[in-house]
């Protein structure tokens, strides 16, 4: 990829032949330019992985993080012929790049030069100093200086100052295809900042391609992989555990991870077990998510696990009110109390305009719901969630409110907590072997079997409860019908 800049270590310069020092001044002048001149040599070998202000790296020049996992500087990508500055792995799988600074703006020659500016920016320039790319920051940094962490993250601070709190710029907070452990994968509730993986368009051009993977904010968070604006794969949102449409995500041998959401920041973080493994998730160009390790033996990469697992993980394939069952045939089938909505097309094997309902709902008269098992939650889009209510309180919430279509807890851990409301037509449900979820669906009484409703049929008063629905699709007040 590239020579090093510096050397890892420096060797005093021979001094030949005698040379007189005159007086005492002059003498103190030439200690003084030597012990400057040993100094920046000292400088020099120890700043490998750093970039100073007034300190560039050219094409063919590069920065090593300090126990040799990664590298900084010019690159090529496969048979492209423009070059782009990134972040590659050096130790192992030499060349699997990480990231790329300028993926938009590519350069067409080796003119390219990084400069750390004196406010502490990052600037790559090209042969005429026009900008290419830039890290942006609004605080102004002292003795800044741009550092290659062992983890892979370029980062830009002040001084020696190592808490990460304290960057003002750094390459973690924007991925480009890959997710390497320890990297927030998440959304800045504060600043809007939001952490998600975009493709490569192919293995030649690392600009950004159709697909796309990042948590979606919209009713109850969930994550979303989407081709351009339609989603492609859904993982489904959190439950406490795991992604609700990942049920093979468990803690285990090689890597653990975690989960935050607060009111300032949602993410998903993981971290390495042992860290002479060398593992990353990447989004590849054709939309799939896949974690692999490096196989020293082999000294290739080995599919580790792959998140979109079968035709069931195709988002909505069996339409509204359908649940995709990937052992049956068909795999389609519609949810009890609901028939296709076209059986010519069910026929053809085409189930994507869903199923309807076999009964008409009456909230007035009394609705109940039907309990489903081991499934993959619905579509969160349309949904609110109020994490401190008990699933007892959830379902009379829903059931007093005729434009609720399900219910469920929010979080499955210990016995289950928190609610989760859906109000819209339920979509892309499929069906688990292990690890799946519950949830209870709104059904008329004739199909949920139930003859009881929690409201009553006399004397009903429609309160008014205004609450706000976190959804880009229903972004409106809903009524709660009460009965009194």
């Amino acid at each position: 990829m590239g020579k090093e800049k510096y050397k890892e270590t420096w060797k005093a310069p021979k001094i030949s032949g005698i040379f007189y020092l005159g007086t005492t001044m002059d003498s103190l002048t030439t200690v003084a330019v030597i012990f400057s001149y040993v100094l920046s040599l000292l400088r020099i070998s120890v700043a490998v992985d750093t970039i100073i202000v007034n300190q560039n790296i050219t094409d063919g020049e590069t920065i090593t993080s300090a126990g040799g996992s990664f590298e900084l500087g010019f690159f090529s990508p496969g048979n492209s012929k423009n070059r782009y500055l990134g972040i590659w792995y050096k130790k192992v799988a030499t060349g699997t790049v990480v990231w790329v600074a300028n993926r938009e703006s590519p350069l067409t020659d080796s003119s390219g030069v990084l400069k750390v500016t004196e406010q502490g920016i990052l600037v790559l320039v090209n042969g005429t100093n026009g900008i290419l790319w830039n890290s942006n920051s609004s605080r102004f940094a002292e003795d800044p200086n741009a550092q290659l962490l062992e983890s892979g993250n370029l980062v830009m601070r002040s001084g020696n100052d190592s808490d990460s709190e304290n960057f003002f710029w750094q390459s973690f907070d924007y991925p480009c295809d890959t997710l390497l452990p320890g990297m927030k994968f998440g959304r800045n509730r504060v600043t809007g900042l939001d952490r998600y993986l975009s493709s490569w368009k192919s293995d030649d051009d690392p600009s950004k391609g159709n697909f796309t993977y990042g948590i979606d904010l919209s009713g109850f968070p969930q994550l979303l992989l989407r081709n351009g604006l339609a989603v492609e794969f859904r993982a489904g949102p959190w439950n406490g555990v795991r992604y609700s449409g990942i049920p093979q995500l468990t803690n285990n041998s090689v890597y653990t991870f975690n989960f935050v959401s607060n009111e300032k920041e949602i993410y998903f973080i993981y971290s390495l077990v042992n860290s002479s493994v060398i593992m990353r998730l990447v989004l590849t160009p054709d939309g799939y998510s896949r974690r692999f390790t490096w196989t020293d033996q082999k000294n290739e990469w080995t599919l580790y696990s792959t998140t979109q697992k079968d035709d069931c993980d195709n988002y909505a394939i069996c339409g509204v009110y359908g649940i995709c069952k990937i052992d049956e045939s068909p795999k389609c089938e519609c949810m009890k109390g609901f028939r296709p909505k076209f059986q010519s097309n069910w026929d053809m094997a085409d189930w994507s305009k869903g199923c309807v309902r076999s009964t008409p709902l009456d909230c007035q008269k009394g609705d109940g719901f039907v309990k489903y098992s081991g499934v993959k939650l619905p579509d969160t889009r349309n949904s609110w969630f109020d994490e401190s209510m008990n699933l007892k309180e959830c379902a009379s919430l829903c059931l007093r409110n005729c434009s609720c279509t399900a219910y469920a807890n929010s979080d499955i851990r210990g016995g289950g907590s928190g609610c989760l409301l859906w109000f819209d037509d339920l979509i892309d449900i499929r069906d688990f072997t292990q690890n799946g979820q519950e949830f209870y669906a709104r059904m008329a009484a004739s199909e949920s079997g139930i003859n009881f409703s929690f409201c009553c049929l006399r004397n009903i008063n429609l309160i008014q409860i205004s609450w706000y629905i976190y959804s880009k699709v229903l972004n409106q007040l809903f009524t709660v019908h009460t009965c009194l």
